[in-house]
């Protein structure tokens, strides 16, 4: 039971990461509306660097894809980690309202990297 949970954890996980990597290449999700002014200028920004939002799409929706296979969810994790550090970062000093759901995916991370932690132990040798 407690693996068939863990799984459609990281397969919902997985599945929200696609969406959102997909999305940034075709915009097929509006932009809320009434988003603070700092947070439209960070937007702004992103969207004139050219090749930043294709190069965090194109890993959220390769990492999303890894963590939903067993074999290669340690490694999609790894993947999602730093974007995932950015998500909760931004939502703390940008725009709180999005970060209790930061938060709730940052803990499925966790766990998934906690479930995989003998494959991280060659990284600290």
């Amino acid at each position: 039971m407690k693996n068939k949970i863990f799984f459609v954890l990281s397969l919902l996980f997985g599945l929200m990461f696609i969406n959102a990597g997909l999305n940034k290449f075709f915009y097929y999700m509006p932009m809320p509306e009434q988003l603070p002014e700092k947070m439209q200028k960070a937007m702004a920004a992103f969207t004139e660097i050219g090749w930043i939002m294709p190069l965090v799409g194109a890993v959220e929706a390769l990492g999303g894809l890894l963590i939903i296979i067993p074999k290669t969810r340690a490694v999609g994790a790894l993947m999602i980690l730093p974007i995932m550090v950015g998500i909760v970062l931004t939502n703390i000093v940008q725009d709180t309202s999005g970060l209790p759901f930061a938060l709730v995916l940052s803990a499925i991370l966790i766990l998934i990297m906690f479930q995989n932690k003998e494959k991280y132990s060659a990284l600290f040798e």
